[in-house]
């Protein structure tokens, strides 16, 4: 399986907008939302749409070579990375 880098939005029906990164490129990866708050949003929706509820998931960027590191900014990387227990590292 080839890893691509991503960052992606997730657009709901109640016009919420959910961006995220994927570093391994899964078509079904659809981010970690809030589901409790994704349930009571359902619940405001007309019955037709709950009926028919599409999610749209956008590729916005992606990259098979990139490191996903800021190139002038050593501070920033940080940020952007997580530093994983011993024994928990990917």
């Amino acid at each position: 399986m080839r890893k691509i880098k991503q960052v992606y939005k997730i657009t709901y029906p109640t016009n919420k907008i959910y961006i995220g990164k994927d570093a391994y490129g899964s078509f079904r990866y659809f981010g970690s939302p809030d589901m409790e708050l994704v349930s009571n949003d359902f619940l405001t929706l007309p019955k037709d749409i709950q009926m028919d509820y599409t999610i749209r998931k956008e590729i916005l960027w992606e990259s098979e070579t990139a490191n996903m590191r800021i190139t002038n900014d050593e501070e920033a990387n940080r940020y952007i990375t997580r530093e994983y227990r011993k024994g928990w590292e990917l």
